[in-house]
C-alpha cells in the first residue's frame, strides 16, 4: 500500500504536467499521494480487496493515457475518485465476475468479547457492514458513493449512469431496507 502524503494541489499541477510528457516519477509521485484514496474507494464499491487491488493497478497503469481527460476543472482528487469509482462499478458490472468469499460467511471473533470504549461502535460497523451486503448491487452502491464517501447525487448519477433524482430514490431504498435488516437483529 502507498504512504500517505497530503495532496498539494498545486504541487498536483506540476506532477500532473509532467505525467503528460511521460515521467515515470510523476506517476510514482502521484501513486504515493493517491493510491489510498482509490484502494478505498473501490474497496467501499466492490466489497473485494482483490478487485480493489486490480481497480488500483488498473487506474495507475492507464492514468499516463487517462490523464488528458483531465481538463483542470476541480480537483485532481476529486477526478482521480469518481474514475475509481467508476472502474470498480464496472468490475462489478461484468456478469462473470463474483467474488470468491462472500463478506457474510465472514465471521466476528467470539471467544473474547471486546470490553473496550469503541466496542459498541465497532459492533455496529460490523453489523451496518454485514447488512449492506444484502442490498441490491446499485442500492448499495449508491449508498456507499452517498453516506461514506459523501458525493453529491449529481456526481453519483454521472458515476452511475443514472440521473440524480434516481440516485436519491435508491438511496431512500437503501435507507429503508438497511432500517428494516437492521431493526430485525435487534
Amino acid at each position: 500500500m502507498p504512504r500517505l502524503t497530503m495532496p498539494e494541489p498545486r504541487h498536483d499541477t506540476v506532477l500532473i504536467e509532467r505525467l503528460k510528457t511521460g515521467s515515470r516519477q510523476a506517476l510514482h509521485e502521484l501513486y504515493c499521494r493517491y493510491g489510498r484514496l482509490v484502494y478505498r474507494t473501490a474497496l467501499r464499491v466492490t466489497e473485494s480487496p482483490q478487485d480493489a487491488e486490480d481497480v488500483l493497478q488498473d487506474l495507475f497503469v492507464g492514468l499516463p493515457e487517462a490523464i488528458s481527460s483531465y481538463e483542470g476543472r476541480g480537483s485532481f482528487e476529486g477526478w482521480i475518485r469518481r474514475v475509481a469509482a467508476r472502474m470498480a462499478m464496472m468490475r462489478l458490472r461484468r456478469a462473470s465476475h463474483r467474488r470468491e468469499v462472500p463478506f457474510g460467511t465472514l465471521t466476528v471473533a467470539e471467544e473474547e468479547p471486546d470490553t473496550g470504549p469503541d466496542a459498541g461502535v465497532r459492533l455496529e460497523g460490523v453489523a451496518l457492514a454485514r447488512a449492506l451486503t444484502q442490498l441490491a448491487e446499485l442500492d448499495r452502491v449508491v449508498f456507499v458513493l452517498r453516506e461514506v464517501e459523501g458525493y453529491s447525487h449529481a456526481e453519483i448519477g454521472a458515476i452511475l449512469g443514472i440521473t440524480g433524482t434516481a440516485s436519491r430514490s435508491r438511496l431512500h431504498r437503501a435507507r429503508r431496507e438497511l432500517m428494516k435488516i437492521l431493526g430485525s437483529r435487534q
